[in-house]
């Protein structure tokens, strides 16, 4: 039992002092029964009604039959990180319904179906039984349909119990139905039978309810895999080649979805390539192709696809090919949990491929961020001619998050170093005559390259994974390995200058430094104010790419303790920290966790809470 857990247990909420827009429900359903339609519902309401709200999606990795949870996360402060508690529960799945009673706290609320026993009841839990088959047999949907209908009566008791707008539910179901009309009656009929009932039959005996706010207007649901997908597209993507894996499939959806009315066909042609590949390996191939011919080509996938690409992604970084990759991380070693969340990657990722390569990785913390890191991940590749890996995660990727819409963007693209016919004469006239496609000109490491259809004679290139001199020329020298080796660090150190810099939060005369990164920032922003209230400030530094620059350096140098905040086992980023600053590593603690969970305010509280403990005995 924990300090922030203790308070949580103890609680008995009293049902005369409102509780308002401060609590969590979580949806026990069977996964493939609709639950997803009605949870959907349910946030975009709240969310219409100004409040802020969020969604995270416990799923199994099987397509039916097996539990799931939503739990969607209502709170006056905007706070959307997981919480390890909730006080709502909606019990109807009969196969979890007694160990999810178990977890509520005291005087928390039991929404069930009025025909469903609980092996062990609870009297100091608010139970509202609703008799869910009776409205089935009035309402008497198609029998196709009576499972996906079911859920929405908890949608109706939860509308009339807290007090949610029954107009923005109707909205919720024309939006997710796209406007058809016998959809959204057939379920909102379930919805109105529920709201009735309750009203009549149920007294209110909790203190829970939402009231409308004005905190979340001007803003837009989405999830991290559709911000991404259409980052891409206006970030210049032409080549798509992916293998479906989760949880990284419905970005290429997203590409797929977009696509026609971002690009639309200009005389019956259409300007990119969506391909899927008979594996990862071959999706890797394609794009390491596409990149060398000039176009923008990507793919995405997770950790098992990642293992799949080293070959690849260890040819397009020495043959200097710009490419992108995005790894939505999950739960591994192996096939691992699919469905779970982890940010087991970063080494495999930073290091993909044998031998001594390093590669440049994009770690988005926010819908903003999986949006902008889409085009300008193009951008760096191009730059640096090198691959580009965007590690999101499930959590990031898959659940629905509250965000500013998206600014395009009013930079061009970059499309680095290249040389067209009319400049590769002009190149040869400023540099004596002298051309090389791996010689560093510039001093950054960065070389000029040319891309199929240049016109001019000596254009070519040979692009390969054997050792080469500075003129694309195989060659087993010791002197040209060295010379190709030393000039891909300096690039490397010229990536750390383009790269997006860390943010940072200094608190004035904070002594204790928190360094987190993607979907833990969340969780990060909302301990630092519980650990404020115990007395301890915090500054913050939030890594947003790999290589690191010197501002990581200066943080970790100005704090004894830096707490390193990461979903994974072995302290991943951690290791990378002190590899980056061995002078300062003893200065490094490790706040890891591995349980496939989005990360939550309570964990990183008390495990800063209890290191600090035991450092000061």
């Amino acid at each position: 039992m924990t300090i922030i857990d203790t308070a949580v247990q103890s609680s008995t909420y009293d049902p005369h002092t409102p509780i308002i827009n401060d609590f969590t429900i979580v949806a026990a359903t069977e996964n493939g029964s609709g639950s997803q339609t009605a949870n959907n519902a349910l946030i975009r309401a709240i969310f219409k009604m100004g409040i802020p709200v969020s969604g995270k999606n416990l799923f199994p990795s099987n397509i039916q039959g097996l539990p799931t949870w939503y739990a969607i996360r209502v709170s006056k402060h905007g706070y959307t990180a997981r919480r390890e508690h909730s006080e709502i529960l909606i019990a109807f799945n009969p196969r979890t319904s007694d160990e999810d009673l178990a977890k509520l706290p005291s005087g928390g609320v039991c929404i069930h179906p009025a025909d469903l026993k609980f092996t062990t009841p609870r009297s100091d839990v608010v139970s509202y039984p609703v008799p869910v088959k009776e409205f089935i047999k009035e309402l008497n949907p198609p029998q196709n349909l009576r499972d996906y209908i079911i859920n929405m009566a908890y949608v109706g008791a939860l509308t009339a119990l807290l007090g949610i707008d029954r107009d923005q539910i109707e909205a919720a179901l024309m939006h997710h139905f796209n406007g058809k009309r016998k959809a959204v009656d057939m379920n909102l009929g379930m919805v109105d039978l529920a709201i009735n009932y309750v009203r009549a039959n149920l007294p209110k005996q909790d203190p829970f309810c939402v009231v409308a706010m004005n905190e979340t207007n001007g803003q837009i649901l989405i999830d991290g895999n559709t911000a991404a997908g259409i980052g891409a597209l206006v970030g210049g993507v032409s080549v798509v080649a992916w293998y479906p894996i989760t949880p990284s499939t419905s970005l290429v959806d997203a590409i797929s979805d977009y696509a026609p009315k971002l690009r639309p066909a200009e005389d019956g042609k259409v300007n990119y390539a969506i391909i899927q590949a008979e594996d990862e390996l071959a999706a890797a191939g394609i794009i390491v192709g596409a990149g060398w011919a000039g176009a923008r080509a990507m793919t995405a996938t997770s950790g098992p696809g990642i293992s799949l690409m080293n070959e690849f992604g260890g040819l397009a970084y020495f043959a200097e090919v710009p490419v992108v990759i995005w790894d939505i991380m999950r739960m591994g070693p192996s096939t691992g949990l699919p469905t779970r969340v982890s940010q087991g990657d970063i080494l495999s990722a930073y290091y993909l491929g044998h031998g001594d390569s390093r590669h440049v990785c994009l770690l988005p913390g926010s819908m903003q961020e999986c949006f902008e890191f889409a085009g300008m991940a193009f951008d760096l590749a191009e730059q640096l001619q090198t691959p580009v890996l965007v590690l999101s995660d499930l959590d990031l990727g898959m659940n629905n998050w509250m965000t500013n819409p998206f600014d395009y963007p009013t930079q061009p693209l970059n499309r680095g170093k290249v040389l067209h016919t009319e400049s590769f004469e002009a190149f040869l006239a400023e540099h004596n005559n002298q051309w090389g496609r791996y010689r560093d000109v510039d001093g950054d490491g960065v070389p000029y390259r040319t891309i199929p259809g240049n016109q001019h004679p000596r254009a070519a290139w040979l692009g390969r994974g054997t050792g080469h001199n500075e003129a694309a020329v195989y060659s087993e020298r010791n002197d040209d390995w060295k010379r190709n080796m030393d000039r891909l660090s300096r690039k490397y150190d010229t990536a750390r200058t383009l790269v997006p810099a860390p943010i940072t939060d200094i608190t004035p005369g904070a002594s204790v430094g928190i360094i987190a990164y993607g979907s833990t920032h969340d969780a990060v922003r909302e301990a630092r104010d519980y650990l404020r209230a115990h007395g301890v400030a915090s500054n913050y530094l939030r890594v947003r790419a790999l290589p690191f620059n010197d501002d990581v350096s200066q943080f970790v140098a100005q704090h004894a303790e830096v707490y390193v905040v990461e979903l994974n086992q072995d302290s991943q980023m951690l290791q990378l920290l002190c590899s980056h600053v061995p002078a300062w590593a003893g200065n490094l603690r490790a706040v890891n966790l591995c349980d496939g969970l989005p990360l939550t305010a309570e964990f990183v509280t008390n495990r800063i809470l209890q290191h600090r403990s035991g450092a000061n005995k």
